[in-house]
């Protein structure tokens, strides 16, 4: 993470707003006193409900015609009928009929016409009354469009854009799948904010790297910034899967019988070696980070063990370094949409956000912090940038102890060598509940007691030099809070919340389309270790992240592993852990063999970033004693993550 960054300057949008602000206003103001907040002055039951296919300008399923994306639009008739153009929220999903959308799978639903009934989620029964169009866009391949999934490539992100453009006169656009009467979008100003979770998300992404114009604003939850980053790390498989099962999982029944050639693409470009090929430089969004004229509202669950928080950090620190503005909200779920760990907060600061960079609002949004955090369940805090000033990466070295794999953690680089074995049945939660214990399979360094707490926030690094006994091998590398807490239950089904039965509502409803959805309170688990950060690699790759190669036993090797982004804080009284092993049971897949490894403590280290850096940990960590190592395993550490998922978002 960059060391210091502020919150960049905003558009100015009073410039634009003053010829625009006319036509867009939702209720009669004075002319002094310009809108802070857009109403519910629309009738949702008597808004415009129709389809249209645009024309994406590919042929992905060969059939001699160019592919088609349906597009179900919701909009204000009021607007329409005083001919006042509205702006557009858009979310373009692959999961509208397969696998539904949100907590409760909700799909869309169709009238005898074809118009849409039901589209899932709160965004159009809110949004719509207030001024807004709602576009849910099926992604080629899937429910009524044409074409091929691509998993993250050019037709699905060329098809998304596509609608972008058509929103903004660029595009053609039918009234039905195969017809040749056109459709305009004169309705709408063309000023749109792509929304979205995983999948969906991870769309907006994409759409927001080509640099498209009309493109205003994206807010993806728990988003893959890039493809390879969701199926390996560094050469390690995170998955025993490729994008080939994922496309064939969400292809409609016509594209399944048209897309061989597509799957057959994904099968050859994407090889379990976990070498970088021309399709990973295709799918990913952080290479063309400096294209993004949208600002960026960005919400992950950092224990999120399906799009991992890599996303986040490389995303993220991309984006400020090409000055997009951006926002930021990190919860202690898994992979959770906000309006099920923070519902009415995200509702407020949604409408705030949309109404500010869509409608042009000068409501403040952009002059409050950059970042909120949970710090505890359903307890939050705010920086004003993120990660805060005065982060530096701090330079951690491991040293030996007077028990093999039981070492210590501080700034003086250590000597000697610590030596584990792969055990593919073993992982983090092991590893941490018996940190104080000479394990064979892991190695453990720690600092003593805290005397001071201490603020990790952004990514981190692990520099190991490792000598193998056999031609494969897997390293993972953690970061432990050591201590007692309450957290979410990121490991249970729900990923940290319970789905509770009352129903609340959220903007206005229909028959066919409701408004009211469960509500959801947090599930915690009491832990006497919570892991920070994670990071994996294939030691073959030591000398290239793009490809791998065999390793030569008794030959040491140093690669750096990429640790996932975060912001938490290890109290006083706790300690701080640094775990190296080999598979971490159920977030990566074990190698071929099962290698013994030898660390090089002299040539292994952890660039953590810390709020203070060196100089926070050494008030941290001095007069504290050494660790002292318990009689036996930790209690509480039930906290064993799920068997890794291989669908981004699919009913969730």
């Amino acid at each position: 993470m960059p060391k210091r960054m502020r919150f960049t300057i905003w558009r100015p949008l009073a410039t634009v707003a003053a010829a625009a602000l006319a036509a867009t206003f939702l209720a009669p103001v004075t002319a002094h006193a310009a809108p802070r907040e857009s109403t519910p002055v629309h009738s949702y039951a008597d808004a415009i409900r129709e389809a249209v296919w645009v024309d994406t300008g590919l042929d992905l399923d060969r059939d001699g015609r160019h592919d088609r994306v349906a597009v179900d639009i919701v909009r204000p008739r009021e607007a329409a009928e005083q001919g006042r153009k509205v702006p557009v929220i858009m979310d373009a999903s692959p999961y509208y009929s397969c696998c539904g959308r949100g907590n409760e799978g909700q799909k869309k639903t169709y009238d005898a016409d074809g118009d849409v009934v039901q589209m899932p989620l709160f965004y159009d029964n809110y949004f719509v009354p207030r001024g807004y169009a709602f576009v849910g866009v099926d992604l080629a391949g899937t429910n009524r469009s044409d074409g091929c999934v691509d998993v993250g490539g050019r037709s699905d992100i060329l098809s998304a854009k596509a609608v972008v453009d058509w929103l903004n006169g660029r595009a053609k656009a039918y009234t039905t799948r195969t017809g040749t009467t056109k459709a305009t979008a004169k309705w709408t100003n063309g000023r749109t904010g792509m929304i979205g979770k995983s999948w969906d998300g991870t769309i907006a992404n994409g759409v927001a790297a080509t640099g498209v114009e009309g493109l205003k604003t994206i807010v993806p939850i728990s988003a893959i910034s890039s493809w390879y980053d969701y199926y390996f790390q560094q050469g390690a498989p995170l998955y025993d899967s490729g994008p080939d099962w994922l496309s064939n999982y969400v292809d409609s029944p016509d594209a399944r019988a048209k897309c061989g050639a597509v799957q057959q693409a994904l099968v050859d470009g994407a090889p379990r070696t976990g070498d970088w090929t021309p399709l990973w430089t295709e799918r990913d969004y952080v290479k063309n980070a400096r294209k993004v004229k949208a600002s960026v509202f960005l919400i992950h669950g950092m224990q999120d063990l399906n799009v991992r928080m890599k996303h986040v950090g490389q995303w993220w620190d991309a984006l400020a370094k090409n000055g997009v503005e951006r926002k930021i909200w990190l919860s202690q779920t898994g992979h959770v949409d906000p309006f099920d760990f923070r519902r009415a907060d995200w509702v407020k600061t949604l409408h705030r956000w949309f109404d500010h960079e869509l409608l042009g609002y000068d409501n403040g949004i952009d002059r409050e912090p950059m970042a909120d955090i949970e710090r505890h369940p359903g307890q939050w805090v705010t920086s004003k940038v993120w990660p805060p000033r005065g982060t530096d990466s701090t330079t951690l070295r491991p040293a030996r102890g007077t028990e093999a794999g039981v070492g210590t953690l501080g700034l003086r680089k250590g000597s000697g060598t610590e030596t584990f074995t792969d055990d593919p049945q073993r992982g983090e939660t092991d590893w941490a509940a018996h940190i104080d214990q000479s394990t064979p399979d892991k190695a453990g360094f720690v600092t003593g007691p805290l005397t001071r707490a201490l603020r990790l926030s952004g990514s981190s690094e692990v520099t190991v030099t490792a000598t193998p006994t056999t031609s494969t091998a897997h390293l993972s590398a953690v970061l432990v809070d050591l201590g007692p807490d309450t957290i979410r239950d990121y490991a249970a089904s729900g990923e940290g919340i319970t789905t509770l039965t009352d129903r609340t509502c959220w903007g206005a409803s229909t028959s066919g389309d409701s408004a009211c959805f469960k509500e959801t309170k947090a599930k915690t688990a009491d832990v006497e270790a919570t892991v920070v950060s994670r990071g994996w690699a294939d030691l073959g790759n030591h000398a290239s992240d793009l490809k791998g190669e065999p390793l030569t036993p008794g030959k040491a090797y140093t690669i750096t592993l990429d640790l996932a982004a975060t912001d938490h804080v290890v109290p006083a009284g706790h300690r701080l852990a640094l775990i190296v092993g080999g598979t971490d049971k159920d977030l990566i897949d074990p190698p071929s063999t099962r290698p013994t490894l030898t660390l090089d403590l002299s040539r292994t280290k952890a660039e953590v970033p810390l709020v203070g850096g060196a100089h926070a940990f050494a008030r941290a960590t001095a007069g504290a004693p050494s660790a002292a190592a318990p009689t036996g395993p930790l209690d509480g550490l039930t906290h064993t993550p799920r068997p890794a998922h291989r669908i981004p978002g699919g009913g969730q």
